[in-house]
């Protein structure tokens, strides 16, 4: 069961990239899930929502750096997932033995931790001289994915 989550959730992380959303105005988010967000980011700016399928996804900043996020809400103002935009210092250091272990000839670039269903995963792009690749990693800095981008 928990290997087929882990499928599934990388499905959506690859699909992410590459799925539409329609954009929509606030006022046709349900109050709930306005409110929800409003709680949990209440400092909050430049948010833009969308709809993809039947989640409502809104894509904002915070912070004097304008952090980027993404969240997923359902119709019920559940939060489903959180991307955020990181710095590589804030990687757990499992994940950076990793990197120096088995990545030492590549530098750290567009660092990302995804929270769904209380599963935490760091993609990131690992680039040199001569390739790119995106890669995932749990919180124990197992590679739970990796390909060339």
């Amino acid at each position: 069961m928990e290997k087929s989550m882990l499928i599934g959730f990388f499905a959506l992380l690859i699909n992410a990239g590459v799925s539409l959303g329609q954009d929509i105005q606030p006022s046709q988010v349900p109050s709930v899930v306005v409110n929800s967000f409003n709680k949990a980011f209440p400092k909050a700016s430049d948010v833009e929502w969308e709809m993809q399928g039947d989640l409502y996804k809104v894509e904002f900043e915070t912070g004097l750096l304008s952090v980027d996020h993404d969240v997923w809400y359902d119709k019920g103002g559940k939060l489903i997932e959180h991307k955020e935009e990181i710095s590589k210092k804030d990687l757990p250091s499992t994940v950076l033995a990793t990197i120096k272990k088995d990545f030492s000839k590549y530098r750290i670039e567009d660092v990302k931790k995804i929270t769904k269903a209380q599963q935490v995963v760091y993609t990131l792009e690992l680039k040199s001289a001569a390739e790119e690749l995106k890669v995932a990693f749990d919180t124990n800095g197992k590679v739970l994915s990796s390909a060339l981008d």
